[in-house]
């Protein structure tokens, strides 16, 4: 069995370091997802271990199609039945179509139902299927005419953790907040600043990884539902990360935002997931910040045009965050994400890297810059 794990455009190499640390094999990785064998204990720990990936798929197929007859007597000869109850849900819930022949988004869509209606009447012999059980969403992807069919194990997209009950204007999602704190290689001994915290996703994310909390651990997947896969393989694979948390290991995670309502909101996301004990939150301008640790990793996601905020307040802003940074955290690591074209120039430093990201479909750079110490850390 082909297994999927998408994720957006940037991160799938932190997504292939998740799959090969999980023992997955065979992976390869390819633009917006990455590929690897597996069975249905692996398909479960996909979804459960996974910080940085947005859903996980089984692979029904992959197929070239230049007329809609071919679409459809390819999609026929899926073995849906192996998968899909007869009384299964089997919407065809997302199409995309570029560079391709066949681009009617709901031609595909309509043509590729019927084909599994018809492969699936010659197993339960019934012409009208009632469609009242698990649900067994599709997705259909074609680029330059080549079609990928996909069946999502996961329902609601992974970066639903379920500690985020309330939350407020532009959140960054979790997993790209995960891959944030990955890409800054942050250790959990040393200490993590986040001075524009919003709603608090990023140092959440932090801790979590810090106490090894699997992401999924605490919420449902559709899968779950289907009979194909063992109930106890997802109780099995839930208790062994459970097991494996770090509950007793102590962190310094500080984050504070100007807005009062948001970190409310981020106190309330810590304690739903029990980590409100391990993250300091406060009320604070960032121009206020006073840390003490002379070394440490500022990880950020500032207001940017598209998100919050137009180019003159943005350049005020980062020019004074800039200043800030030089005058306070002078050798302390900085990963900060933005829209901004001009941001190194607003802040006044050169970043040591860059890495172009999507925040929320919004083309981004990931600016490091790299403190003293080794690996750009010292304790």
């Amino acid at each position: 069995m082909i297994i999927i794990a998408s994720a957006s455009m940037g991160i799938e190499s932190l997504v292939k370091e998740e799959c090969q640390n999980l023992g997955f094999k065979n992976i390869q990785t390819f633009n917006g997802r990455v590929e690897f064998e597996g069975d249905f204990e692996d398909l479960v720990k996909a979804n459960i271990y996974l910080r940085c990936a947005d859903r996980v798929f089984i692979k029904m197929a992959e197929f070239k199609a230049l007329s809609y007859e071919e679409l459809f007597q390819n999609v026929k000869a899926i073995e849906w039945q192996n998968f899909i109850e007869e009384n299964g849900e089997f919407p065809i819930s997302w199409v995309s179509s570029v560079k391709s022949k066949l681009y009617s988004k709901s031609d595909i869509q309509r043509i590729a139902k019927k084909a599994i209606v018809e492969k699936l009447k010659e197993t339960y012999n019934r012409e009208i299927f009632l469609e009242n059980g698990a649900v067994f969403a599709i997705k259909i992807q074609c680029h330059n005419d080549i079609f990928i069919v996909m069946l999502d194990t996961s329902g609601e997209a992974l970066n639903k953790r379920g500690y985020r009950l309330r939350q407020k204007t532009a959140p960054i999602k979790e997993t790209m907040a995960a891959a944030l704190v990955k890409l800054s290689k942050w250790k959990a001994d040393e200490v993590l600043l986040d001075p524009m915290c919003g709603t608090g996703t990023i140092a959440i994310e932090a801790a979590m990884i810090a106490k090894n909390i699997a992401p999924g651990v605490n919420r449902k997947f559709v899968s779950e539902k289907w009979k194909i896969i063992p109930e106890d393989i997802w109780i099995n694979v839930r208790d062994e990360a459970y097991s494996n948390e770090i509950q007793d290991r102590e962190l310094k995670i500080y984050a504070s935002d100007v807005d009062e309502e948001s970190i409310e909101i981020a106190k309330e996301n810590a304690k739903n997931i029990g980590l409100d004990e391990d993250i300091k939150f406060e009320v604070k301008d960032f121009r206020d910040i006073d840390i003490k640790d002379k070394y440490g990793a500022l990880i950020v996601n500032p207001p940017y045009g598209e998100r919050l905020m137009n180019d003159e307040n943005i350049e005020e802003l980062y020019g004074e965050f800039g200043r800030l940074c030089k005058r306070k955290l002078s050798k302390w690591s900085y990963y900060i994400i933005s829209s901004y074209e001009n941001f190194e120039s607003s802040f006044g430093i050169k970043a040591t890297k860059n890495r172009k990201l999507y925040n929320g479909g919004i083309k981004c750079y990931f600016y490091q810059y790299f403190g003293a110490g080794k690996n750009g850390f010292k304790n």
